[in-house]
């Protein structure tokens, strides 16, 4: 498994932390998003996603991603 921390621009409540954690459920990532971070740290299977799909699949859902 891999590892990484992200920053997400774009998150103004805790329902877009629900949208999130979800997309990344999507396409098979776990993702822990901290609110008051702003930031995603997400475990991944690297012969499954890429971080650039995680990437993607949060921008799809409108916020920004910082990596």
């Amino acid at each position: 498994m891999q590892e990484a921390t992200v920053k997400i621009q774009g998150m103004s409540c805790r329902s877009c932390v629900r949208t999130i954690e979800g997309a990344l459920d999507s396409i098979g990532a776990e993702g822990h998003v901290n609110f008051e971070q702003g930031t995603v740290h997400v475990q991944y299977d690297e012969a499954k996603v890429q971080l650039n799909d995680i990437k993607e699949a949060i921008e799809n859902k409108g916020y920004n991603v910082l990596v």
